[in-house]
Parts: structure tokens; C-alpha cells; sequence
């Protein structure tokens, strides 16, 4: 069973930085597209960056230029750099992983459990 170990998060005050770490323990086959998603209270889960294998990324316009995310290959392991934390950052944030578990089997969809960030005013 594949899961996603994330960490990092917390309570920062505004313009402070975070990093949220997420990794994908174990063997796997391949990690075509990692990244993190948030949701805060009544809202949908939207996507806030992600990175595929060959290291594109996509960010939501939110996000631009103030978190940075980037990979590590070997490691099956992403990292969001968040600075200049707002207060409307404030969610839970979700790691997602599309991944190929084992040769011959299909490409799957993981969450991890998510983690809390706050950022106070």
C-alpha cells in the first residue's frame, strides 16, 4: 500500500516562510506527477502547485512567485517553499501523488492525510 508521509507544517505570522516536505517511502515504479493541494473551511480542494517527473511545474496564479516547488528524484520527495505567507493561505494542505506502484500495473491517484498550516495577521 502506497502513502505519502507529509511534514512541515504549523503556525507562522504573515510574511513568514514554511516548507512542507512529502514523501513517497518504499518502491515504487514511477512518480510521473507529485505536488499539494489545500482546503480551508466550506471551500474545495484546489490545487496549489505540482511538479511532473521531468521537473515542470504548475502553480496557481495565487501562489506565483511567492512558493517555489521543486523534487527529488531519488528520494520520491517534493518540497513546497512557501514565503510570504498571507493569512488566506491559511488551509490544510493535502500531498498528491500520480504514481505507477509496480511494473505492469496502472497509473494511480494518493493523498496523504493531510497537514494544517495557519498563518495569523
Amino acid at each position: 500500500q502506497v502513502q505519502l508521509v507529509e511534514s512541515g507544517g504549523g503556525l507562522v505570522q504573515a510574511g513568514g516562510s514554511l516548507r512542507l516536505p512529502c514523501r513517497v517511502p518504499g518502491s515504487i515504479f514511477s512518480l510521473n506527477v507529485i505536488g499539494w493541494y489545500r482546503q480551508s473551511p466550506g471551500k474545495q480542494r484546489d490545487m496549489v502547485a505540482r511538479v511532473t517527473s521531468a521537473g515542470s511545474a504548475v502553480y496557481a496564479e495565487s501562489v506565483k512567485g511567492r512558493f517555489t516547488i521543486s523534487r527529488n528524484n531519488p528520494l520520491n520527495t517534493v518540497y513546497l517553499q512557501m514565503n510570504s505567507l498571507k493569512p488566506e493561505d491559511t488551509a490544510v494542505y493535502y500531498c498528491n501523488a500520480l504514481l505507477v506502484p509496480s511494473m505492469g500495473a496502472a497509473l494511480h491517484e494518493y493523498w496523504g492525510q493531510g497537514i494544517q498550516v495557519t498563518v495569523s495577521s
